[in-house]
């Protein structure tokens, strides 16, 4: 997805893999893995669905991806009020469900955010398998749960740490009750391929939560920075990834196989002291840019006069501060169940829209 500042990479230590508490015999229901030892790997070769990849989309570099994951789990954790605010609208779709969703999926983003709002037996959840492709991201979430355990916090669900790419998902078919992404699906490169392995993961009348950014995303940013690159480069190089517009949402839901496909989509504001803040909270969502075709660095005086340029254009002049754009796109899903309500046959409607809207214009014309 984002962003700005193609910076010089360089390798992060790379933490112990997370263990996942002995638990072997207890998942052994939900992941279709050979031996313990891919439990600490990539778990590439036994996805659900692999063979549902194209192989001829690779727009965003994993690897790099991973490295930034692994560089904003070493910074002092504090928790994001931006995945606070997307995680609690994303499970809040859950408190329309009369069902419950005892095993669930948390695929990468904000991972531990997602987990620990599954608290108390909320939506009926037992047990969690938390994914991500960074190990480091994992280690940082497991310390954290278990400081919080040692503090008195109680009532989260069980929870299993699985290091594995969110393109090679590795869960048994028809072994989940619940999958939640949250904010990680606009850094996958197939995005239906990765849909489809959901849906086969999932049980019948399983549900798919997902939060993803969208187009519109730190637009004002994208300007900048734009701009700064046309006049003193006289030329625009590729700072922004591609994201998903509103409208690609419920294709790629059909596409994926979900049944009762909904979307909508929101748009969060928030204000910075200056530029740099801009920049550093971006960084520390790991959402700088990992686009294969990346400029690897952003010459000094584009990024003083893209400060400058935001805020002439930006600036919100009673506060003073900086506003930026997070536009979240929220999709939610069904894998299909012969109990899950279906479109009427095409021609079978016994009322016309005429003789509606005749009917609605009568009830309004009386006193």
């Amino acid at each position: 997805m984002l962003l700005l500042r193609g910076l010089r990479q360089s390798k992060a230590p790379t933490p112990a893999l997370v263990s996942l508490n002995h638990a072997f015999p207890t998942l052994s229901g939900c992941l279709d893995l050979v031996g313990t030892r891919s439990l600490l790997t990539s778990a590439k070769a036994s996805a659900v669905g692999d063979s549902t990849r194209s192989g001829s989309l690779d727009l965003f570099d994993r690897q790099l991806k991973t490295a930034h994951r692994d560089r904003a789990a070493l910074r002092p954790y504090d928790e994001d009020p931006l995945l606070v605010a997307v995680t609690e609208a994303l499970l809040d779709r859950l408190e329309d469900c009369k069902r419950t969703f005892p095993v669930v999926a948390v695929l990468g983003g904000a991972g531990d955010v997602v987990t620990s709002r599954l608290s108390g037996g909320r939506a009926g959840v037992r047990k969690v398998l938390q994914m991500d492709i960074s190990s480091g991201m994992l280690q940082r979430d497991q310390t954290i749960a278990q400081a919080a355990a040692e503090g008195g916090k109680k009532g989260r669900p069980e929870t299993h740490y699985i290091q594995a790419d969110e393109e090679f998902l590795p869960f048994k078919p028809g072994s989940l009750d619940l999958i939640v992404s949250c904010l990680s699906c606009h850094w996958v490169n197939d995005l239906p391929g990765m849909l489809q392995q959901c849906r086969r993961a999932l049980k019948p009348d399983g549900l798919m939560l997902a939060a993803m950014f969208g187009g519109d995303t730190l637009h004002e940013l994208r300007v900048s920075c734009n701009l700064a690159e046309e006049e003193l480069q006289g030329g625009v190089s590729q700072r922004v990834s591609p994201l998903a517009q509103v409208r690609d949402c419920g294709s790629l839901l059909t596409v994926g196989g979900f049944n009762i496909p909904a979307v909508d989509v929101d748009d969060i504001t928030i204000h910075y002291k200056d530029f740099k803040g801009v920049v550093n909270h971006i960084r520390s969502l790991a959402e700088s840019n990992a686009v294969h075709t990346r400029q690897p660095l952003m010459r000094k005086a584009v990024a003083q006069r893209a400060a400058e340029i935001y805020k002439e254009r930006f600036e919100d002049t009673k506060s003073g501060t900086l506003p930026a754009t997070f536009q979240v796109l929220y999709m939610t899903g069904w894998a299909p169940h012969a109990s899950q309500q279906k479109p009427a046959r095409r021609g079978s409607a016994t009322v016309s829209f005429e003789d509606l809207q005749d009917a609605l214009k009568q009830q309004s014309d009386k006193p």
